[in-house]
């Protein structure tokens, strides 16, 4: 019995209440560090913006075709910034709110996957800008014919940044549901593996979806997914031969 989660009849409005006050503890959070970064909103944009800034040819550089962009971007750049730096103190919420339905064993495996995932959504988020954004921004601006002056929108090249942040950002987390899924029973590793040229195609597939329409970028991020897919791979199979108990065995 010591095995079992501990008595959670609460009434279900309780949990609402105590949903309810996680989310608002999220929302004050990010809404202090945006305080706190709103007077640097121009340097954080520059800062996003320089790995196409730099890239851009003679006078060239950026545009704001509206008249509210060149506050508006900048603004809502900060508040994004502030959300993925709350992403840890999101997710500890998150964990706080439904540790005390799991199992002894799930919380043994859930406190790494949760800190893991943290890091590797800030690593994607890393590689797209200091590895994806250099070469693709060298291709497309190397592609402009001779007689065209590339001059990108502010907004469409935040736009675009925050595309591939979150599509990075969420495709480094594969290594993770990879070993929930074989940690849970759900799938056997050797299954997984055997599946592969599915997932290399369905990789392709994402990036296609998720990127520009170029193959540079699509192949950026489908070799990470690959790859990464491969790690989880590995990591299940050492979770699922350690020592401890299996979700079924818990139950």
């Amino acid at each position: 019995m010591s095995d079992q989660p501990p008595d959670s009849h609460q009434p279900f409005i309780d949990h609402l209440i105590e949903l309810r006050d996680r989310l608002l503890r999220i929302l004050l959070v990010v809404v202090i560090l945006f305080a706190g970064m709103v007077p640097f909103a121009a340097e954080i944009y520059d800062y996003i913006a320089n790995p196409l800034q730099g890239r851009l040819l003679g006078d060239a550089g950026m545009i704001a075709t509206e008249v509210t962009s060149t506050f508006l971007t900048p603004f809502k750049t900060t508040f994004i910034l502030a959300f993925f730096i709350a992403i840890p103190f999101v997710l500890y919420q998150a964990w706080a709110f439904i540790a005390p339905g799991l199992y002894k064993n799930e919380k043994r495996i859930a406190i790494p996957i949760l800190m893991t995932s943290v890091v590797l959504f800030y690593a994607g988020i890393a590689f797209a800008y200091f590895v994806v954004f250099p070469i693709l921004f060298d291709f497309f601006v190397g592609a402009a014919p001779a007689d065209i002056k590339v001059m990108p929108d502010m907004r469409s090249y935040l736009d675009l940044v925050l595309k591939l942040f979150f599509a990075f950002g969420f495709a480094f987390e594969i290594p993770i549901a990879t070993v929930l899924l074989i940690w849970s029973g759900a799938v056997d590793a050797k299954v997984l593996a055997q599946k592969r040229p599915y997932v290399i195609v369905g990789c392709f597939l994402i990036g296609m979806l998720l990127t520009p329409p170029d193959v540079i970028s699509q192949s950026l991020l489908a070799l990470p997914m690959w790859l990464l897919f491969e790690v989880g791979i590995l990591f299940g199979r050492w979770v699922k031969s350690s020592p401890g108990k299996t979700p079924a065995e818990g139950g």
